[in-house]
């Protein structure tokens, strides 16, 4: 099954993966502060909506062309457009999730506000990582896939919309912003959604050279800033001169006072994401409280092995084939529901994300005769993965008793090793390309049917919270001050 991949497209998720965990790890730098780890989660979040993105155009793109395709057959119009003809609805699919990740990586509306965010980090990791290479990642993947979606003109109508919006948004931002970084981060987001715009115009030489020119222009602005901040500063106080004109005056009054204060909230970007995205998850979560560790070794468990060996001995009907992926993956989706939203016991929700994993590769060897292999090689990474990260919570438990997810325990500084190899673990429990699990992960998408996209989005939906669940315990545990030394400070911010 692997020739039959989108192998080029894997190789950038390669990379659109490595980039995502550094710069969490990057942001979060300042462990003594809540803030940074916080910001570090967040926009480990929005990555984790790209990477979505990417796997379910892998997922369409494997059942549109039936092969092996790559960037240069992508430039053959003959063969896009015979391929296109008859499979129209999946074609502006791909395209919609190339502009969703696109969007999320890239910091486009209504993604924006966590580029800003992401300058908790060091200057010159922010220099390097959000002036020039993390932000303008979506541009490079817009430009690349250009040729599959250059005649649909509804998702060029689309694509120039969006950057349109955005420039406007963030231009706005940007001018009433206090600190310099978050000011060069929103007139970069400005600038990119204009190059969006010339890339669905077809200016592709154009949106490379403004691609160049805003990547070189951020990380030179963000690596003198601090000396221009001092300079600035010293002017203002002996010459300071208000501008004599500006865009605005031409706008009523209430106009004006209504845009400042948009501008000044960021348009309610963040509260935004919370209500309509985060908030509904956790909401569910939440409903699930009756789970816990007792009721899912009574009833989860036996239910696993009890369907498979139905599975196995061939006593399922037709209809019960049909309907029983939907169903398991949707088990596996309440378990990292409630993984996700889990605060009072660490080693539950680990076990759940382990558990969710199982239910998925139950619910997609029931589409067709999954090899065992095929299972063997996605739960192989899991299985070690997960056993090493509950041996590394049994020795923090052990050594230092009793922990919860309600607060950041800052146990780094502590326990270097444990540390590290948990954060090991906890990549090769989200599919991050050091275990066999990352290509089990392709194997479970094209065993997918192309008719099946309730399957595909429980499945991407559990692939985003398990990233999600388990990236927040590994900050909890070992991220943030020391529970010890900064008790006094620890409960001001939850």
């Amino acid at each position: 099954m692997c020739d039959n991949t989108f192998w080029q497209f894997r190789d950038i998720f390669i990379g659109w993966e490595i980039l995502g965990i550094s710069s969490f790890l990057l942001i979060s730098f300042y462990r003594e502060r809540y803030l940074p780890v916080k910001n570090a989660v967040k926009v480990f979040s929005i990555y984790r909506i790209g990477d979505v993105g990417i796997i379910l155009a892998m997922w369409a793109s494997h059942h549109l062309w039936g092969q092996n395709i790559t960037f240069s057959q992508l430039n053959n119009a003959e063969l896009v457009h015979e391929h296109l003809q008859t499979h129209s609805i999946i074609g502006v699919f791909i395209s919609l999730m190339f502009l969703l990740s696109a969007s999320a990586k890239s910091a486009q509306l209504p993604f924006s506000s966590w580029l800003p965010r992401a300058m908790e980090g060091p200057t010159p990791s922010s220099a390097i990582f959000y002036g020039s290479l993390s932000v303008h990642i979506g541009v490079f993947l817009m430009l690349r896939t250009f040729p599959f979606w250059e005649n649909q003109t509804s998702v060029r109508i689309l694509i120039a919309g969006l950057g349109l919006l955005t420039a406007l948004v963030a231009t706005g931002i940007a001018r009433v912003q206090s600190s310099v970084k978050s000011q060069i981060a929103y007139a970069s987001i400005a600038q990119i959604g204009l190059i969006f715009i010339e890339v669905s115009l077809g200016f592709e030489k154009l949106a490379l050279f403004h691609f160049a020119g805003n990547a070189f222009l951020r990380t030179y602005q963000l690596l003198v800033s601090p000396s221009v901040v001092s300079y600035l500063i010293r002017e203002q106080f002996y010459h300071f001169e208000p501008r004599a004109r500006s865009i605005e005056r031409f706008l009523p009054l209430k106009w004006r006072n209504t845009l400042y204060v948009l501008c000044l909230k960021e348009w309610n970007l963040d509260s935004m994401l919370y209500k309509y995205l985060w908030n509904p998850m956790k909401w569910a979560g939440n409903k699930l409280n009756f789970l816990n560790g007792k009721r899912l070794m009574a009833y989860f468990v036996p239910a696993f092995g009890i369907s498979y060996y139905l599975i196995n001995e061939n006593q399922m009907n037709a209809t019960a084939l049909h309907w029983l992926p939907v169903v398991f993956a949707g088990i596996g989706l309440v378990l990292v529901f409630k993984s996700f939203t889990q605060r009072r016991s660490i080693r539950l929700s680990w076990i759940l994300v382990i558990m969710n994993h199982f239910w998925i590769a139950l619910a997609i060897s029931l589409n067709e005769k999954f090899d065992s292999f095929e299972s063997v090689l996605y739960l192989s990474g899991i299985m070690v993965s997960g056993l090493v990260g509950y041996l590394c919570l049994q020795r923090l438990f052990q050594q230092e008793g009793k922990m919860t997810l309600n607060r950041f325990q800052g146990l780094s500084e502590n326990h270097p090793k444990i540390a590290l190899i948990f954060l090991l673990a906890c990549l090769g429990l989200t599919g991050f390309p050091i275990t066999p699990t990352f290509i089990g992960e392709d194997l479970i998408f094209s065993h997918i049917h192309e008719d099946q996209f309730l399957l595909a989005g429980i499945v991407s939906l559990s692939f985003i919270l398990d990233g999600l669940a388990v990236i927040r315990i590994y900050a909890r545990i070992f991220m943030g001050p020391n529970y010890r030394t900064h008790a006094t400070f620890s409960n001001r911010y939850f």
